[in-house]
């Protein structure tokens, strides 16, 4: 039985041939390559490259020192943590203001909120290094939806925290606009779920491919 492997992804398909598209990261047919058993020679492995004097500007080399250094240690997973467990703080907060008339968790669920939207651009950013370094920049469902997925998260933390500021009283029981605010709430939640949970799966089946 033959083995296909994606490029994008990691993922590997057993069958005479590869599918028609990834069923990891959505990559049609044409991204996957067959597995050949046979290990190239030794010294393929063991010759150094030869060092290339660099032109580029000094601006340039830093940038990709940096990137290189953020995929190498894993910024994006690091990075996307810290919303991911802050933003489920703030729901929880934000209801118990709502339902109880509790105004300190008012509080606390603004000052979370904050420190998502003070996260997302990091978080955006190591993806976007992420995506480039480690999965070619291909642009497939999978990578479509997380990119919407974090637009959200970004855009609504932002929104959600002026709201907030302009109306500091929308987050109480009386307010007559406290279920919309705590709709966005939800939503910016399901997003940041939903990118989770599409960021696991192809981290884990990638790192299980290359076992």
């Amino acid at each position: 039985m033959k083995k296909w492997k994606c490029t994008v992804c990691g993922y590997i398909h057993e069958g005479e041939e590869p599918p028609d598209t990834c069923p990891v990261c959505g990559a049609d047919r044409s991204k996957f390559v067959e597995i050949i058993s046979e290990e190239p020679p030794a010294e393929d492995f063991d010759r150094p490259e030869p060092l290339q004097p660099s032109s580029a500007p000094k601006s340039s080399r830093f940038y990709d020192v940096l990137t290189a250094l953020m995929s190498k240690h894993h910024a994006h997973p690091v990075s996307v943590h810290i919303p991911n467990g802050v933003a489920p703080v703030a729901v929880i907060f934000l209801c118990l203001s709502i339902f109880f008339q509790l105004e300190n968790f008012a509080t606390a669920s603004f000052y979370n909120m904050f420190f998502v939207a003070l996260c997302m651009p990091l978080v955006l950013f190591s993806g976007y290094i992420d995506w480039k370094k480690r999965f070619g920049g291909n642009l497939t469902g999978l990578f479509i939806a997380k990119m919407i997925c974090g637009a959200l998260v970004s855009i609504l933390s932002v929104i959600l925290v002026v709201w907030r500021i302009i109306d500091p009283g929308v987050s109480l029981g009386a307010a007559p606009h406290r279920w919309m605010f705590l709709l966005g709430h939800l939503i910016l939640l399901g997003a940041a779920i939903t990118a989770g949970f599409l960021g696991g799966k192809l981290v884990f089946n990638k790192d299980l491919a290359e076992d």
